[in-house]
């Protein structure tokens, strides 16, 4: 297992994060997972004797079971607190009442004791704020997570499914005010879905901020499981749950080159796409989630498989992203200045 640094921070975090979601199993969340306690305890073990230190939750997975659970399955395993990295999330509906969602400054401050008390420790290393709440100031926000961290229970803070502009808002009134800024952006990337590219993959690399990618296998859909005229299987996460967004034609396309290299290096397809993502600098850590121990040995391994220069290239290619607007008119205008550079 390799590890790199969170962000500008100076805490290294394994290359492969264990994510949560597939843990418990209550409400909407039955279709991703609804692993029990000794399912649970089984990935977590098998994630720690692999090198693995970075483990991901949210208190809105499976109404805060997930969060139970994952707790419990550390102190069952026998990991030291002191070598988990603990990242759990904060915007999710936990109750009915009208205040009991977003990222207001009360929301916050009961969120984070009621995460604390189910994942069973006194502090969180990585508090991420979930999405976006359009009714909140983001200066409420972050002075709510600021104050989260000076309070102690909080160690570093991180931001998830956020606009670029949004990102850069906060790290704006982070520098200003001198409160703790997002170290950290939880983001949808896969070699179906490379949006992130266009505008945030360049703030991150400017700012500094580290990239944890969710939904690496675009939602099973590049598993290896799913064909083109055959679909998939019918008990597969991504035929109960049709999420994210993926355009699957062109997915497809991409599935037909993967396919040939996963073969010439004898793996899954799984982990030919899991090792594309690890190859980009700017990815800090790949979160995976797995049902079973097998499928999590499998995802494991990418983090050992080196993909020669041309597989990679090969993949960009057939996954590129259309040109848009205004980085098509950047790279026009800068093609005698700056040849090859890319837009920022």
């Amino acid at each position: 297992m390799k590890y790199r640094l969170l962000g500008r921070t100076g805490l290294y975090v394994s290359e492969i994060c264990l994510g949560t979601m597939t843990f418990g199993g209550r409400g909407f969340w039955t279709a991703i997972g609804q692993l029990d306690q000794p399912a649970c305890t089984a990935l977590v073990a098998k994630a720690y004797e692999s090198g693995i230190n970075f483990f991901d939750t949210a208190n809105v997975y499976s109404e805060g079971e997930s969060e139970r659970l994952f707790g419990q399955a550390l102190k069952d395993a026998k990991i030291p607190r002191s070598e988990a990295i603990v990242a759990t999330k904060v915007r999710g509906r936990m109750g009915p009442g009208v205040n009991a969602v977003g990222l207001s400054r009360g929301h916050i401050l009961a969120s984070v004791d009621e995460s604390l008390g189910r994942l069973g420790t006194d502090y969180i290393d990585l508090y991420q704020i979930h999405g976006v709440d359009l009714l909140t100031p983001l200066d409420e926000t972050m002075r709510a997570l600021d104050d989260v961290v000076r309070a102690g229970k909080v160690r570093y803070i991180g931001c998830s499914n956020l606009m670029a502009w949004q990102i850069m808002k906060a790290l704006g009134l982070a520098e200003a005010r001198g409160w703790t800024r997002f170290e950290s952006l939880q983001a949808y990337y896969s070699l179906a879905g490379r949006d992130l590219e266009r505008e945030i993959v360049p703030l991150l690399e400017s700012e500094r901020v580290g990239l944890m990618v969710w939904s690496p296998l675009a939602g099973g859909l590049l598993s290896g499981k799913f064909k083109r005229e055959a679909g998939g299987p019918n008990d597969a996460r991504r035929t109960i749950f049709d999420f994210p967004p993926v355009d699957r034609d062109h997915a497809f396309d991409i599935l037909d080159v993967a396919r040939p290299i996963a073969d010439r290096y004898g793996v899954s397809v799984a982990r030919v796409a899991l090792a594309w993502l690890l190859a980009k600098p700017v990815v800090t850590s790949v979160i995976i989630g797995a049902k079973t121990v097998e499928q999590e040995a499998d995802n494991i391994a990418a983090s050992d498989l080196a993909l020669d220069p041309a597989d990679v290239a090969a993949l960009d290619e057939a996954s590129a992203l259309r040109p848009e607007y205004p980085a098509w008119m950047v790279a026009r205008q800068s093609e005698n200045r700056a040849p090859g550079t890319k837009p920022r």
